[in-house]
């Protein structure tokens, strides 16, 4: 990347950066190792993976030496890393080029060639070439008009293609990068100042695992019905099964049904259910067959991680919530596969104590306020450059030199730049992690899908040149003079429009911040009802749910992950899963063709507020150490929900700790208090009787429909009608003459 031939003068400074980008592979194949195996993972997917992690990082170094090497001034002392124009120019193009392919050709022909269902790789690569083929379509026809654009607006053809394929690549990753920011730039505070209040996080922990349990639960059916078809689609020996027989055994292979499995689906098909496998087998349906079969595989093990580690979390807050009456905090013997610092550590008993519960929240706090403030700065600084550059506070961190009236970056500059874009990049990315995209992308430790792997490092990949220039425009007049500006900011600049979309744009960030801070997509997507507005209110959810502690959503997290711990939920699943593999009929039938019966778990017991079966001492919050469910009821689905209003229907009504309440601020208190005041309070009867029309008087009997029956007495002591006068009330509707 950077040329060995360098003059002497920049020698120092050439192995700085050398050692840096070393330092960088060395973070990138940790976090490859952290969420692949490398020992069975392809070549073809670490290499392309590695350098679209890998380039976007080295650009968090190029921009600081690019901004100190373009300085106005021959004092070169003060310009702290530099290189020579050459080296840089060569650098970039390489970056650039190189991500350019990367996102817009390399990695989305490999997520789909990994995600195809085909054996050979030629029919791996045409399924790929089809599946890309909306998509570039969409891509080549934005790229014609764009061209058609700028022929109108520049009138040369010298240029025109390489600027318009440059800018319309920017400006679509920009209005990405923006929106995710946004969003970015709010939750990482926010969670901080969340996470600072132990009972608070323990509180959504347990009220994010039924929704997790839920999922386990689906993926776990699906993945079965699958295995099922495959299971039946094993015990056709001829017709044109029989020129598939090596697949088919490939896809028997992948699933683990037991020996039993193939003759209770020989009775569920004579059941009289129409069986989803067709009567012709053709290799388009069996690449559909092998690709549905390994989704469902992967998505299980999401859940399954995602629901490991929401049990570990949760046992992890319990015992720091505990230890403050014991003043001494153990997590117990750390697993084999535990990382190094879980299993080797310096703090006693009473040490650890301390740092979790007295400096971790202090430090969170700290450093929530750090980043909160620097997320108004990168606000305010987009919000400001374009009209206001001089009032940027990322220029003045930035640029400390001033000599002759013109900017210059020294060594602390190229660290705060390098600093300010950590942050923005790490915005823009955990928002593309809380994202729920199609398919069910996920990053899971160890145990990634290769297509989803693809997937991410072509969203980092796509937002890191954006990002790039985004910031280099909050330094004012120096981007200008610097290499990256007249590789690229001119060619964005070569037209009016990208001019001001450039500068005008970014103001648009207003609206995902507003709309994270303010939970804007919680509110609308209680007004719409779509499910298309999940994708970044999990963290609104969350807290609205722990806000309303009376409808025990917490309270079912917390019953649900003690009877894990308690092995409760494994037994269940085992019983489950005999059941279905024993049966020979009844229960409810899904697309599969499969009957299954619906498995009856009772309620488990509480009394005096603790949990039946429940081990070891409560806390302040009246809850054990281990959390956990109550039971399950019986569902029409065949398996138990996680989430049902009938598990709360005869539960006993448990107090919230009193300092559950921290979340809420005086005024969301107050309305909440004056909303139950209001809602409790009877319908005075005057309002009630508006509405019924004039009434008839007491002595004409009006009071008869309100009273009920004709021997009711009123105000007066006597009857309610005029029959008294006549010896009346015997109860009997006659009149005594």
């Amino acid at each position: 990347m950077i040329e060995s031939t360098a003059s002497p003068s920049q020698a120092p400074s050439l192995a700085v950066a050398l050692v840096v980008l070393l330092f960088i592979s060395v973070v990138v194949l940790l976090i490859l190792r952290y969420y692949l195996p490398l020992r069975t993972t392809p070549a073809f997917l670490l290499v392309p993976v590695f350098f679209a992690l890998w380039l976007p990082a080295s650009m968090v170094l190029l921009v600081p030496i690019d901004l100190a090497s373009s300085a106005q001034t021959d004092n070169i002392a003060a310009r702290g890393i530099w290189l020579d124009e050459k080296t840089l120019r060569v650098s970039w193009r390489i970056t650039y080029w190189l991500t350019f392919a990367l996102t817009w050709f390399i990695l989305p022909i490999l997520g789909e060639y990994s995600d195809s269902g085909y054996r050979d790789p030629k029919g791996k690569l045409l399924d790929s070439l089809r599946a890309n083929a909306q998509y570039y379509a969409i891509v080549f026809g934005s790229g014609a008009l764009g061209l058609i654009y700028v022929l109108i607006s520049y009138g040369h053809f010298s240029e025109s293609l390489k600027s318009t394929v440059m800018a319309l690549a920017y400006c679509w990753g920009l209005i990405l990068a923006i929106y995710l920011m946004g969003h970015g730039l709010v939750s990482i505070p926010r969670r901080l100042f969340r996470n600072a209040n132990i009972s608070g996080r323990l509180r959504r922990i347990q009220a994010q695992a039924p929704k997790v349990y839920e999922k386990m639960e689906d993926a776990e059916i699906d993945l079965e019905d699958l295995e099922l078809q495959v299971a039946e689609l094993s015990r056709r020996k001829g017709g044109s099964a029989s020129f598939f027989q090596d697949w088919i055994e490939e896809l028997a292979d992948m699933t683990n049904l037991p020996e039993s499995q193939p003759s209770r689906v020989s009775l569920v098909r004579g059941s009289g259910n129409q069986s989803p496998i067709p009567n012709v087998i053709t290799e388009k349906y069996l690449a559909e067959l092998t690709r549905r079969l390994a989704r469902a595989r992967h998505a299980r093990s999401r859940y399954v991680s995602e629901w490991n580690r929401l049990l570990e979390d949760a046992v992890t807050t319990q015992a720091i919530l505990d230890s403050a009456a014991s003043k001494k905090l153990d997590f117990g013997k750390a697993s084999p596969h535990a990382g190094f610092w879980d299993r080797h550590t310096l703090f006693t008993p009473y040490t650890r104590y301390l740092f979790h519960y007295h400096m971790v929240p202090y430090l969170q706090i700290t450093l929530a306020a750090v980043l909160s403030l620097a997320s108004v700065c990168i606000v305010w600084s987009e919000l400001v450059k374009g009209l206001f550059p001089q009032v940027s506070v990322i220029r003045y961190s930035v640029i400390h030199h001033q000599v002759a009236s013109k900017g210059q970056v020294g060594l602390a500059g190229q660290i705060i730049a390098a600093l300010w874009m950590v942050y923005m990049c790490a915005a823009a990315l955990i928002s593309v992690t809380e994202v729920k995209v199609w398919r069910g992308r996920a990053l899971v430790r160890r145990n990634t899908a290769h297509e989803s792997a693809f997937w991410y490092a072509s969203q980092v990949a796509r937002l890191s040149v954006p990002l790039t220039y985004n910031f280099m425009t909050f330094l004012g007049s120096i981007y200008r003079d610097t290499v990256f500006y007249d590789f690229l900011g001119q060619l964005i600049n070569l037209t009016p429009l990208g001019k001001w979309f450039d500068y005008l744009f970014p103001a648009f960030i207003l609206l995902p911040v507003c709309a994270t801070l303010f939970g804007l997509y919680g509110k609308v997507k209680r007004v719409v009802g779509f499910g298309m507005v999940d994708a970044l209110d999990d963290d609104e959810e969350d807290d609205a749910t722990s806000r309303r502690g009376a409808t025990g959503a917490w309270r079912e997290g917390r019953d649900l992950i003690e009877r894990e711990l308690n092995g409760t939920s494994a037994a269940i699943r085992a019983r489950r899963a005999d059941a279905i593999n024993k049966s020979s009929g009844g229960g409810n039938n899904r697309g599969s063709g499969r009957s299954t019966p619906v498995l009856s778990i009772p309620r488990a017991g509480r009394r005096d507020g603790a949990i039946s079966g429940g081990t070891g001492p409560t806390t302040p919050f009246g809850m054990s150490p281990t959390a956990g469910i109550a039971g399950l009821t019986p569902s029409s689905s065949r398996r138990p929900q996680a989430n049902t209003s009938a598990r709360r229907v005869g539960r006993a009504e448990t107090r919230l700790p009193p300092d559950e309440g921290d979340d809420e601020n005086f005024f969301e208190a107050l309305g909440h208090r004056v909303k139950n005041t209001i809602d409790t309070l009877d319908t005075p009867k005057w309002l009630q009787d508006l509405g019924q029309g004039i009434k008839k008087p007491r002595w004409m009997g009006g009071d008869k429909g309100l009273g009920g029956s004709s021997g009711s007495s009123n105000s007066w002591g006597g009857e309610s009608d005029g029959r008294r006068w006549f010896g009346g009330g015997n109860g009997e509707g006659r009149i005594r003459l």
